[in-house]
């Protein structure tokens, strides 16, 4: 397996304090922010099963769409949370960039729409957020207008490091897994396993998103991990869940210290501030990884000695 072993010193700093209630406005607006971006790589990219084509990637000043074709010409517009500017980058070498600042989202949306004009890269895509309650179409939103510059970078730093340990947690996979990938929908950073059979038909019910979205998504068994920074009065996490969850679930053990299934969520939840304050976060985020994929797993009767590499994944040694 990849190696994870940090100093505690080191440890402890490379995931800083986010508490929500020091920059839930600032996440309001980047999660609408983001949804924007988002939606213009959904307009140009090609289907791919469950919606993997959508979402952006953590980089090592930000997030990222990766390129999205435009006819034969290519281009990718990426969050920088070390500089604050949003880059719009083409094949042809030409560079835009828009200051990330404090500014509505009607803003934001009217100028990134009308560079990637200048650009030629002219882009349609449907103005209402999704899996939002409140979703006031983009070029009408001037509520939301936050961005802590300090607290942005903190969030990236977060998103860094837990790509970092979720990509450990998938190279112990041999089946179908997704890649470490940041859901603008949702706001969320997650890496799912399959196990290889169809699901039942997901009820759908998520605000602002039509069912059948959300049935692609859940075409077959999955088991997901990954880290969400909170709204609405709840601080981040990083969660595990099944789909279907399989009865027994939300009884099965979970480890580390600190972790438990929340009823209202429905699915297994690890507190960030339990991460931080824990001897080695590595360790306890790969633990409490390991012990949701295990509930759900085992529960649902996955064929486990298929799907799992068996002795450390190859790469650097641990």
């Amino acid at each position: 397996m990849p190696a994870l072993n940090l100093s505690p010193d080191s440890a402890h700093a490379a995931w800083p304090d986010l508490p929500l209630a020091a920059w839930e406005d600032t996440a309001q607006t980047l999660h609408l922010w983001t949804q924007i971006v988002g939606k213009i790589r959904l307009a140009r990219a090609p289907m791919a099963n469950h919606w993997w084509q959508v979402p952006l990637y953590v980089t090592v000043r930000g997030l990222t769409t990766s390129p999205i074709p435009h006819g034969t010409r290519t281009f990718e517009i990426i969050f920088d949370f070390v500089d604050h500017r949003l880059r719009i980058e083409t094949s042809e070498g030409a560079v835009r960039t828009i200051p990330l600042v404090p500014r509505t989202v009607a803003d934001f949306y009217q100028e990134l729409i009308a560079t990637l004009g200048e650009l030629g890269l002219a882009t349609r895509i449907w103005t209402r957020p999704v899996e939002v309650l409140t979703a006031i179409p983009f070029e009408q939103d001037r509520l939301h207008a936050s961005y802590d510059a300090e607290y942005a970078h903190r969030f990236w730093q977060v998103l860094l490091q837990a790509t970092r340990v979720l990509t450990a947690f998938r190279g112990r996979f041999l089946g179908k897994a997704s890649p470490v990938h940041f859901f603008w929908g949702s706001f969320d950073l997650a890496v799912t396993r399959f196990s290889g059979r169809r699901a039942p038909e997901h009820p759908g019910g998520v605000p602002n998103c039509a069912d059948w979205v959300v049935r692609e998504a859940y075409s077959h068994e999955v088991s997901s991990c990954g880290f969400w920074p909170g709204a609405a009065g709840t601080d981040a996490v990083f969660y595990g869940y099944s789909y279907p969850e399989p009865p027994g679930f939300g009884q099965a053990p979970i480890r580390p210290a600190g972790a438990f299934y929340s009823n209202d969520l429905r699915e297994f939840v690890l507190p960030y501030a339990a991460v931080r304050a824990a001897e080695q976060p590595d360790v306890a985020v790969l633990d409490f990884a390991q012990s949701a994929y295990e509930a759900g797993a085992d529960l649902a009767n996955w064929d486990r000695a298929a799907l799992e590499r068996v002795g450390p994944a190859p790469g650097p040694p641990s």
